[in-house]
């Protein structure tokens, strides 16, 4: 299983603007993505209500996994992504 751990860019944390802007990127990879808390119960990173649910805070870490073809690539991405704060998934790594 392909696994990232990044901490969460965004100040503030993974909530309305910054959890929509990471669920349309999760989905848009067209790869099957869980995230947690570090040490948390994995969910799916293409539900608004699971990742609203982790209550991730900025600076906090998280943690992307899946087993999928093509994980590596798309985990590579949210994780950019994450980490940096960013509006949009980046093109490429």
């Amino acid at each position: 299983m392909a696994e990232r751990r990044v901490n969460v860019g965004w100040a503030e944390g993974l909530h309305a603007r910054p959890a929509s802007i990471f669920v349309r990127a999760a989905t848009a990879t067209g790869v099957p993505v869980t995230i947690a808390k570090s040490g948390g119960t994995p969910v799916n990173a293409g539900s608004m209500l699971a990742v609203l649910g982790l209550g991730a805070q900025g600076g906090e870490e998280i943690v992307l996994a899946s087993d999928a073809e093509g994980a590596e690539a798309a985990l590579e991405r949210l994780a950019k992504l994450v980490a940096e704060g960013l509006d949009e998934l980046p093109e490429t790594v």
